[in-house]
C-alpha cells in the first residue's frame, strides 16, 4: 500500500480578453480495487460553477463556461490518493475455456465496444509477430505478457516524434514514441486476437526513477482476461499495474479520456502549461508546488476562426506531459 499526493495544473493566458470559453475535464479518480481516493478537489480562476456527469463510460467529467472576459484561465485538480499493490494475473479456468468466454464476449455489452479495430496498413505485418505462435492454445495472460514484451523491446521510447493524432501504421513505421503511442499499439494487437482491450489515463507515481513516465500523466492498457475481468498492462514500462499507478479515466481510445478541452471566442494566440507534480510523505516537503509552471506560447494558423476549437492542441498538450 502506498499513498500519494497528486498536483495536476492547466493555466493558459491570453494576450486580450476572450470570452465564452466552454471547457470540459476529465480529472476525478474514483476508488476501486487497485486505489483508495481519500481527498479530490477541483478549483478553477476565475471562480465558476461546475457541473458534473458520469460519461458513457463511467467516467467523472466536469464541465463549465466563462461567458464574461478574461485574460487566464486555470484548472487544478488536488487528490490524495492510497494505491494497492496486486500480483500478476493468474487465470483460474483452461485455455479452451478463456477462448471460448472470448468467443461469447465478441456480441457482449460493454465488450463489443473494446473490440473495435480500425483499419491500418501494417496489418500483414503485425499479423507476422503472431506466425511463431499458436495463439489460440496460450493462456490470455500470457499472450498480453508477450505483446506487451515484443513492444517494450522493439520500440524506442522517444519524445517528440509522434503527436496524438499518429496512427498506429506511423508508430509502427517510426518503430518510436510514448506511453500513449505504446498504449494505442498494444490496444490494436490485443483486439486483432479478439481480446477486449481499453485505453486508460492516469499517473504513474516516482520512484527512483527507474520507470518511464514518473511523475507525470500517463497512459496504459486494460484487458479483459476471462475469470479473472480487468486487469492493467504498462507496455511503456512492461509491468503489470500495481500500486505506482493512479487510475483517472478510460475509453475506447485518448479521445475517450482526454483531461482537459473546450473551446473560446478571442485570439488564436495564447500561452499554456501543464503542471504534475507528485509527492508520497518522503518527498512532499522538498516538492515545489507547480503554481508558476512554465509555459509554452501558441499561435494557430491564421485562418482559423475567432471562434476557435483548440481541442487539437489541447490533446497534444496532455500528449507532451505524457512525455516528461
Amino acid at each position: 500500500m502506498s499513498k500519494y499526493s497528486v498536483v495536476h495544473l492547466t493555466r493558459y493566458v491570453y494576450p486580450s480578453d476572450v470570452t465564452d470559453s466552454a471547457n470540459q475535464f476529465i480529472l476525478s479518480p474514483k476508488s476501486d480495487d487497485m486505489q483508495q481516493i481519500l481527498k479530490h478537489q477541483i478549483s478553477v480562476i476565475p471562480n465558476v460553477n461546475i457541473d458534473v456527469f458520469s460519461d458513457y463510460f463511467g467516467n467523472e467529467v466536469g464541465v463549465f463556461t466563462l461567458v464574461g472576459p478574461h485574460r487566464s484561465l486555470e484548472i487544478r485538480a488536488d487528490m490524495e490518493v492510497v494505491t494497492f499493490a496486486s500480483t500478476e494475473p493468474i487465470a483460474e479456468i483452461s485455455v479452451v475455456e478463456q477462448w471460448a468466454d472470448l468467443e461469447l464476449k465478441k456480441w457482449e455489452f460493454p465488450y463489443i465496444d473494446f473490440l473495435y479495430l480500425e483499419n491500418i496498413n501494417c496489418k500483414a505485418e503485425v499479423n507476422a509477430i503472431f506466425d511463431d505462435y499458436v495463439i489460440k492454445e496460450m493462456h490470455i495472460v500470457d499472450v498480453v505478457r508477450m505483446l506487451s514484451t515484443y513492444i517494450y523491446t522493439n520500440f524506442t521510447y522517444r519524445q517528440g516524434v509522434t503527436t496524438v493524432e499518429s496512427t498506429v501504421d506511423e508508430i509502427w513505421k517510426l518503430r518510436a514514441g510514448v506511453c500513449q503511442d505504446f498504449a494505442h499499439l498494444l490496444i490494436t494487437m490485443l483486439r486483432m486476437q479478439d481480446i477486449p482491450s481499453r485505453y486508460i489515463s492516469g499517473y504513474i507515481c516516482p520512484s527512483n526513477s527507474e520507470m518511464r513516465g514518473e511523475g507525470a500523466t500517463h497512459a496504459w492498457v486494460e484487458v479483459y482476461i476471462p475469470s479473472i475481468g480487468w486487469r492493467g498492462i504498462d507496455p511503456t514500462n512492461n509491468c503489470w499495474v500495481s500500486d505506482r499507478h493512479i487510475k483517472i479515466a478510460y475509453g475506447r481510445d485518448f479521445k475517450d479520456c482526454t483531461p482537459v478541452k473546450g473551446t473560446y471566442k478571442g485570439p488564436s494566440a495564447h500561452t499554456l502549461a501543464v503542471s504534475v507534480i507528485i509527492t508520497n510523505e518522503k518527498t512532499k516537503e522538498k516538492t515545489a508546488d507547480p503554481i508558476e509552471p512554465a509555459y509554452v506560447s501558441v499561435t494557430t494558423d491564421e485562418q482559423v476562426e475567432k471562434s476557435n476549437l483548440y481541442q487539437r492542441y489541447l490533446e497534444t498538450q496532455q500528449q507532451q506531459q505524457q512525455q516528461q
